[in-house]
């Protein structure tokens, strides 16, 4: 199979205290951390994706720009919604739309590109 536009996939998560920006370092408040948000997201994107990659192949992030439009308090469920909207050779991009309970909480256009796993932790370990 491969990676086409309008594939999608989701990722819900229930916001815990210790997805605060409080407690992760990215605020004061008691309230869902954009950096929570944006792995939410990322997630997202991951499994869209999942289904056309080979056992041998993942994607990564390369640049997520987002939106984090409204607070959301501990205790809602969150939910990203992601969607391919285009492929250009192995970089893929996705817009994903983050809600709460209450609707909308983000916004975000994502890029990953497919690498070979164990050559890309190759490279990566290499700088050791």
């Amino acid at each position: 199979m491969e990676i086409t536009v309008g594939m999608k996939g989701e990722a819900s998560s229930l916001v815990e205290r210790e997805d605060t920006a409080q407690e992760v370092g990215s605020g004061d408040l008691l309230v869902y951390a954009t950096p929570c948000m944006a792995a939410l997201m990322e997630g997202a994107a991951c499994n869209a994706l999942a289904p056309a990659l080979e056992d041998t192949h993942t994607t990564v992030g390369v640049c997520l720009n987002l939106e984090h439009l409204s607070a959301t308090p501990v205790g809602m469920e969150v939910h990203a919604e992601a969607e391919v909207t285009a492929v250009d050779g192995n970089t893929i991009t996705l817009t994903i739309t983050a809600y709460d309970e209450a609707g909308v909480i983000g916004k975000a256009t994502h890029k990953r590109v497919k690498v070979t796993a164990q050559k890309f932790l190759d490279k990566a370990y290499s700088k050791l």
